[in-house]
């Protein structure tokens, strides 16, 4: 069955909710309770505290932990359970100050240089430059020099020099969201840039503020407890926690015990900042995987327990045989089975087609072969054998081993497959390096690369080698790639929707280059297609899959003349025909 989207209201759900599935992380879980307990508790100071925070009691100096005074009392016998809840008031206060500056500021400027470009970004990104350049802890000294001891002087100078590393996280998102297509269409729409960013762009960058600002939010602490150690953010006697922290440094021979106490609050909570963010930074990227914080991959157990190689009549002779095949993948909604038992078999020199429309699980079955599933898929079911031996389930090293030299993939997208830093000739001859034993070093390899291009039909080999990706045409990158996919001599070629982004006369060339190879080279090859007229032209033997399954599966003339399932004949009524012309086109 296909992957079943979730409700749109559970989507959203899950979209604006970053902390939507914390609590399978416990760690982080944990970090985010301590956080929001000891916030709650500094608000709530006035009710909680058992004392008045500059209350002295100079007969119980430095007690220990009582019933009256559950920390214990500090060297003018105040409590200490209150300083710690008043003094977190001032100590939080500015960390939420410069957050909210780090924030507004580093996402202002960011969105604005990111969708605007032009002068705009070129604006921003010269102020960046300079506040990352000046350091912002000597600034913010600098400003209590002339502000004394003012606390929020000091959080909002500090917040505005550090969101310049923000704004830089957020422009570059913003710069990628700027090319997506819904942004184009609410262009087109008539919306102004200003709509634009704050309904389309700012909503989908929330998740990726929230992780840096709980990073930023220990680092603002540490510095702001600093400040206070020093006696330049909270004027003595009111108590804040950095300056709790100076007075038990003074008398930490006598009692230090209080130290531990103070320093251990403000520790606990520095500690708790950055765990929530790297939770929230986890969560993030299980969202983009769609695993939504679950297991990444399916338990693929099962698919282990039959490691009995297929012995149905089918299967005999073939160079590959796939038995009760199933592909699951874990999403925010629980596992998905996108391939559902399938089986079939290919046979030397033939050329297989798998067909079915985007999403029936083709490709996926294609690449699943390989061991090219997505972190978050898996076969839970069934084995695939490669020349008797089973390729299902073996681990990574071993996966390495086989590909390129036995089964190797040509992808839908040449370009995807291709580095554009590095000239054809370099990434032929690494795979050569890598797939296939050449003995006489550099030039047995650039004679290789000259086989290999020459045997895919490319003009000039020397030429073609020494150029990059973007210097070639479409039809030719193809034939580039094929050429990298031949070079371990695999014995099975899995070639992925190969003619899709080609034209017709381009098409044509490259479905003739593959009967040519399978004919010069006696391997199979396995034809993933939606393209009836492919499967007709090229394949000798095809199934025809719909949401996973098999429904059809038979030679060509059968599938195309008799076929059985009313999905099958869909797809051959759906295919435009050839239109019949009289007379000849010069």
């Amino acid at each position: 069955m296909t992957i079943v989207e979730a409700p749109p209201r559970a989507r959203t759900r899950t979209r604006t909710n970053p902390f939507a599935g914390i609590g399978r992380r416990p760690l982080a879980a944990a970090a985010l309770a301590v956080v929001v307990g000891i916030s709650i508790a500094v608000i709530l100071a006035p009710l909680l505290a058992p004392h008045p925070p500059l209350a002295q009691d100079l007969l119980h100096t430095l007690a220990g932990p009582s019933a009256d005074h559950p920390l214990g009392t500090d060297d003018l016998g105040r409590d200490v359970l209150s300083r710690l809840l008043y003094g977190g008031q001032p100590t939080l206060a500015g960390v939420a100050l410069a957050v909210l500056v780090y924030a507004v500021v580093g996402m202002s400027l960011g969105t604005l240089s990111g969708y605007l470009r032009g002068w705009t970004d070129r604006v921003i990104v010269a102020v960046l430059d300079v506040l990352l350049s000046v350091p912002a802890v000597i600034i913010t000294l600098a400003v209590l020099a002339i502000f004394y001891q003012s606390n929020v002087a000091a959080m909002l100078t500090l917040g505005f020099f550090a969101s310049a590393g923000l704004a830089r996280i957020i422009r570059s998102s913003c710069i990628a969201l700027r090319e997506e297509l819904f942004v184009d269409a609410a262009r087109v729409s008539g919306l102004g840039p200003a709509r634009i960013m704050a309904r389309h762009i700012l909503p989908r960058l929330t998740g990726q503020l929230l992780v840096p600002v709980f990073l930023f939010s220990g680092s603002a602490l540490a510095i702001q407890t600093g400040l206070g150690f020093l006696g330049l953010a909270t004027p003595a006697p009111a108590p804040s926690w950095g300056g709790m922290v100076g007075e038990s440094a003074q008398i930490m021979q006598q009692n230090p015990y209080l130290l531990f106490v103070s320093g251990g609050v403000i520790g606990l909570m520095a500690l708790s900042f950055g765990l929530v963010g790297d939770g929230l930074r986890d969560l993030e990227q299980d969202r983009r995987l769609g695993t939504g914080g679950r297991s990444r991959r399916p338990d693929p157990a099962a698919a282990l327990h039959d490691a009995a190689e297929p012995s149905d009549t089918s299967s005999v002779g073939a160079v590959l045989a796939v038995c009760d095949y199933s592909i699951a993948f874990a999403t925010a909604q629980g596992t998905r089975e996108v391939v559902d038992s399938i089986s079939f078999s290919v046979r030397p020199g033939e050329i297989f087609g798998l067909v079915g429309e985007s999403g029936s699980g083709k490709t996926v079955t294609g690449l699943s072969l390989l061991g090219l599933l997505p972190p978050n898929g898996a076969v839970t079911s069934g084995s695939a054998w490669l020349s008797g031996t089973r390729i299902s389930g073996l681990p990574e090293r071993e996966l390495r081993r086989i590909r390129g030299s036995q089964i190797a993939l040509v992808s839908q997208e040449p370009m995807m497959a291709l580095d554009p830093y590095f000239t054809i000739g370099s990434q032929l001859g690494e795979v050569i390096r890598r797939t296939s034993d050449v003995p006489g070093g550099k030039n047995a390899v650039r004679q290789r690369i000259r086989e290999l291009l020459a045997g895919v039909h490319l003009p000039d080999p020397d030429d073609t080698a020494s150029r990059y990706p973007h210097e070639l045409s479409g039809g030719m990158l193809q034939r580039v790639v094929i050429a990298m996919a031949l070079a371990g001599s695999p014995k099975v070629l899995i070639a992925d929707e190969p003619t899709t982004a080609l034209d017709v006369t381009v098409q044509a060339g490259i479905l003739d280059l593959l009967r040519s190879l399978r004919d010069e080279h006696g391997m199979a090859i396995i034809l993933i297609t939606h393209d009836l007229g492919v499967v007709a032209d090229s394949c000798d033997r095809a199934i025809v899959m719909e949401q996973g399954r098999i429904v059809e599966e038979g030679s060509v003339e059968d599938i195309f003349y008799r076929p059985q399932h009313a999905y099958t004949k869909k797809l051959i009524a759906s295919t435009p025909s050839i239109a019949r012309t009289e007379g000849r086109i010069a």
